[in-house]
C-alpha cells in the first residue's frame, strides 16, 4: 500500500438475496487505487468471504458510461480469480447505492462484463452479461478423479447430464446429481480436490440437481480459493447456463432459477437468463449490505 495512505474502506455486502442472512457476501472496495497485489489478498484473507472486488480506474479505451466505468478484480482467501459473479453483483449494489441504478462496464480479467442494475420496491438486483463462454469435455480419468476426491460413485450422476467443463469467465466442472439427498451429502478430500482442481484450472466444481425443466439446486465446492464452499456462484451459473444450452438440455430462450445456499443455511436465487442469437450468459439476483 502507498506509504502513509489510509487504508480504503472495505464495504460488506451480499449477493443474490435480499437479506443480510441470505446469499454469498464478499467484500467490496470502491477505490482499491491505493492497495497492491497483497494487500487485495489479505483483505480478501481477513475478510474470509469466498471473494472480494476491488475497484480502480477503467481502462483507456473502454466503452462505457461516464463515471460508470471501472476495472475490477477479484480475490479470494488464497489466490486472484479471474471472474467472480457474486462479488460482480455485491459491487454493482454497493455502486447502485452511491450513484444510482443503471447501466455499469467493468473491466475483468477475464474481459468486459456489463452489468445492468434496478431497483424496486427498496430491492436492488444486478444483472450481469458474461464474456462469450465455451464448453469442452473431460476425460474419463479426470472425471474419476473428480468423483472419487467427491467420493460420489458414478451411479449418482444424472445420466441426462454428461459431465463437462464449462466456461463463462472461469473454468467449471459441471456434475449432476441424480436425486436430491445425493446434493445434501457433501463431504469431500478437501486436499485431493484441490490439486485435481489445479491440474484443470478450475475455479469451483458446479454441483446440480434439476427440479423441474427450469428450476435447479447447486453446490460449488471452492477449496482452490481456501473455502470448503462456495454460498452462491454467480461465475459458475454463467458457465452452467452456457453448458445447459450448448448440450440442448434448456431451450436457447430460456429463464432458470439457480437455489444455492439452502445446504449451508444461506438461502440465495439465481437468474439465469439466455437469449437465442447471443452466446453470453446473463446472471442476476438481488443484492443488499451486510451491517
Amino acid at each position: 500500500m502507498t506509504t502513509n495512505a489510509p487504508r480504503p474502506e472495505v464495504l460488506r455486502y451480499t449477493a443474490f438475496s435480499s437479506t443480510p442472512e441470505g446469499g454469498n457476501p464478499a467484500g467490496v472496495v470502491l477505490d482499491a487505487s491505493v492497495l497492491d497485489d497483497g494487500d487485495m489478498l489479505a483483505i480478501a484473507a481477513e475478510l474470509g468471504y469466498s471473494e472480494s472486488a476491488f475497484l480502480t480506474a477503467p481502462p483507456e479505451g473502454l466503452d462505457g458510461p461516464e463515471g460508470r466505468a471501472f476495472t475490477i478484480r477479484y480475490f479470494s482467501p488464497k489466490a486472484e480469480v479471474p471472474f467472480c459473479g457474486h462479488a460482480t453483483v455485491a459491487t454493482a449494489v454497493a455502486l447502485a447505492e452511491r450513484i444510482g441504478p443503471g447501466e455499469l462496464v467493468l473491466a475483468t480479467p477475464a474481459g468486459t462484463v456489463p452489468v445492468t442494475v434496478t431497483e424496486e420496491g427498496g430491492t436492488v438486483r444486478a444483472t450481469l452479461t458474461s464474456v462469450a463462454p465455451h464448453v469442452e469435455e473431460i476425460s474419463d480419468a479426470d472425471l474419476a478423479e473428480a468423483l472419487a476426491a467427491l467420493d460420489w460413485p458414478a451411479t449418482d450422476l444424472d445420466p441426462a447430464f454428461p459431465p463437462r467443463i464449462a466456461f463463462a469467465g472461469a473454468r467449471h466442472l459441471v456434475l449432476a446429481a441424480a436425486t436430491r439427498a445425493r446434493l445434501a451429502d457433501l463431504a469431500y478430500d478437501f486436499a485431493r480436490l484441490e490439486a485435481q482442481m489445479h491440474r484443470l484450472d478450475l475455479t469451483t466444481v458446479q454441483l446440480v440437481w434439476r427440479e423441474s425443466d427450469t428450476v435447479f439446486h447447486v453446490r460449488d465446492p471452492f477449496p482452490v480459493g481456501g473455502v470448503v464452499e462456495d454460498p452462491a456462484t454467480g461465475a459458475a451459473a454463467a458457465a452452467f447456463g452456457a453448458y445447459a444450452r450448448e448440450l440442448g438440455l434448456v431451450p436457447e430462450d430460456a429463464a432458470l432459477t439457480l437455489h444455492q445456499g439452502e445446504d449451508l443455511g444461506r438461502p440465495g436465487e439465481l437468474t439465469v437468463t439466455l437469449r437465442a442469437g447471443d452466446p453470453r450468459v446473463r446472471v442476476g439476483g438481488a443484492g443488499t449490505r451486510i451491517g
